[in-house]
């Protein structure tokens, strides 16, 4: 029997365990095992390219052997099209990971991070979790990204900006001019972490990447990157970082652990960028299907945001918990926003025409 309480950092106790959704297995019994539409945690619907399999199952061959720490195969791939260097490109556990590793690199007590909000979660938690305070950019009145107050929170020396481009779970983006300010505006001081983990579903006019900008920018910056959302990959967690900093980027690979990225996963990767027609045909059906979905939740009266990521968020005049719940029932997962000033917010994933219907069909119902 334990005699005495484990004493946890004090910087963990305003910390909750993050909302990773709910799983098949948790609702097959509620939905009278009908089908399920698991539009909660921004999936890909359609799987990665056949080459992705054949790729990893030859890399098992090798499973007795540790991956490459620095990925040096992807980072040549990576280079190429980018233009960054092979050393200030690294890679994680997915894009959380990079997250967390750019936070315990970087931030200590008493450091800001400027962050949009409502915001990814881990935007904040992995600032917290390190002692360090957020500053909030909320949306404005017509739930716009509020540009002025950005960019006077930029020009400030904070420790770091952390803005999700296209935005989680608003879907709302910086338009090029936006990108163009905010990195005019940011303080030599300061780091900028562009989140583009929805890129793939942003391309298009109104939208520029970081990478259009990284190496000619004269202030540090890191654009992270995932196969998790659009190549279809996210049961294999692996994403990308590339910097203009090198500094930054040393920083980064001493906080990491060496061999983060498993042998499979970068050789899904690699195949993945090698066979990208998969990757493209499902973003072309998503942006079609994101489009619908808009269309028909605002003919129920339902507030939709602009989106540029695979999902869109929706106010629905309910509370987001108890509406979610309900409809667990009819075989649908979708996330409640819990964040103050959005619990009548519901994000839902982009999925497959039919797994859509069945969600709009059961929300009809509800509302």
């Amino acid at each position: 029997m334990l005699s005495a309480k484990t004493r946890l950092r004090p910087e963990l106790a305003p910390l909750a365990s993050y909302n990773s959704g709910l799983t098949l297995a948790d609702v097959k019994d509620r939905c009278g095992g009908g089908p399920i539409a698991k539009l909660g945690s921004n999936e890909n619907p359609y799987p990665a390219a056949p080459e992705v399999a054949a790729a990893m199952a030859a890399a098992l061959g090798q499973a007795h052997v540790y991956p490459d720490p620095g990925g040096r195969a992807l980072a040549e791939v990576l280079s190429a099209r980018t233009g960054v260097p092979t050393g200030q490109i690294l890679f994680g556990d997915g894009s959380e990971d990079l997250l967390n590793v750019l936070a315990r690199c970087l931030l200590g007590p008493g450091d800001e991070v400027v962050t949009l909000y409502p915001s990814f979660p881990l935007h904040e938690d992995y600032a917290v979790m390190m002692g360090a305070g957020v500053t909030r950019i909320g949306l404005t009145p017509d739930h716009a990204i509020d540009m002025a107050a950005l960019l006077s929170a930029a020009a400030r020396p904070v420790r770091l900006i952390l803005i999700a481009n296209p935005m989680n779970p608003a879907g709302l983006w910086l338009s090029p001019e936006d990108l163009d300010a905010l990195l005019a505006a940011q303080h030599p001081d300061a780091v900028l972490c562009l989140d583009e983990a929805y890129v793939e579903y942003a391309r298009g006019a109104g939208y520029m990447e970081g990478t259009a900008r990284l190496m000619s920018h004269d202030k540090p910056l890191l654009v992270l990157r995932t196969f998790s959302k659009a190549y279809g990959m996210a049961g294999l967690r692996i994403g990308y970082g590339l910097s203009n900093d090198a500094e930054l980027v040393r920083g980064m690979n001493l906080v990491r652990t060496p061999f983060n990225v498993n042998a499979p996963a970068q050789a899904g990767a690699l195949a993945a960028l090698a066979h990208e027609g998969a990757m493209r045909a499902a973003v072309a059906e998503v942006t079609a299907e994101r489009a619908r979905m808009a269309e028909v939740l605002t003919r129920l009266g339902c507030r939709v945001l602009p989106s540029r990521g695979n999902f869109l968020f929706v106010e629905t005049g309910q509370a987001a918990v108890a509406l979610a719940d309900r409809l667990v029932d009819g075989g649908v997962i979708v996330k409640p926003w819990k964040q103050p000033g959005y619990e009548t917010w519901l994000r839902v994933s982009v999925g497959l025409r039919c797994e859509n219907d069945q969600f709009l069909a059961a929300l009809a119902a509800l509302l």
